[in-house]
């Protein structure tokens, strides 16, 4: 089924969308928000721009956009996949919990802001570009991915990443020498057993966008994990 979302509400596209049942094409979306929330078994593809919130609270479903998307991608996401053609704006991600969100090029600030872990969910995100400032803020679980493939005069990820981290891990394509971490997080060199466990969503993301996963792979990585002392793990972790 096509939607044309030209002249829909947001509440008329989300109800249009829900009407469809296993799959549709949105076509000249222009900014309307909560496409796809909650939605479990259907596919959904997009042209235009998806306003803020796409897939917020997915519970299973897959989201595909054609260009960019606004803030709050996959907002608070239990299971599915979310994959953007573009950029997307501020808080991807934010207290994902599980699936998957796939970005070929840059996020804004905070993306995976309060990322969890929930039961046997485990919630990944892959950035092509860069990301902003904040990036994995309060990260409690899961796996942020970012991979640098359009270098410029700006460091991989803005100021202040991983600040409040205390749990999961951020895997940044670079060496990160021009990256200022807190002090309650440790950044090291990952070693070939910590790229084994991003090897299958690089694989994806290289189906998806075109790109050589050993190529991916093949450059000097920083994982970032919480520091075991860190005050925050008591404020937010049960034992």
């Amino acid at each position: 089924m096509v939607i044309n979302a030209s002249s829909l509400s947001y509440q008329a596209l989300n109800k249009a969308v829900r009407s469809a049942g296993g799959e549709c094409r949105i076509e000249n979306c222009l900014g309307q928000r909560f496409i796809g929330a909650g939605l479990s078994d259907c596919r959904i593809s997009i042209g235009g721009i998806p306003g803020n919130a796409l897939g917020a609270y997915l519970n299973g479903a897959s989201i595909q956009v054609d260009g960019n998307a606004q803030d709050a991608v996959g907002d608070t996401m239990n299971a599915g996949t979310i994959v953007v053609h573009g950029s997307v704006g501020d808080a991807a991600g934010y207290a994902m919990r599980g699936g998957t969100i796939y970005i070929r090029d840059d996020a804004g600030y905070r993306a995976g802001v309060h990322m969890k872990a929930y039961a046997d969910r485990r919630p990944v995100m892959v950035i092509g570009g860069r990301a902003g400032s904040f990036l994995g803020e309060y990260q409690a679980g899961g796996i942020i991915v970012v991979l640098g493939l359009h270098p410029g005069p700006q460091p991989i990820v803005g100021n202040f990443p991983c600040t409040g981290m205390h749990g999961g891990k951020v895997f940044l394509r670079s060496a990160c020498g021009d990256v200022l971490f807190p002090a309650q997080v440790t950044a090291r060199p990952a070693a070939p057993e910590d790229l084994e466990e991003i090897r299958a969503e690089l694989e994806a993301f290289g189906h998806l966008f075109g790109e050589n996963p050993a190529e991916l792979l093949n450059a000097p990585f920083t994982v970032v994990t919480p520091d075991s002392s860190t005050p925050y793990r008591q404020m937010y972790v049960a034992n």
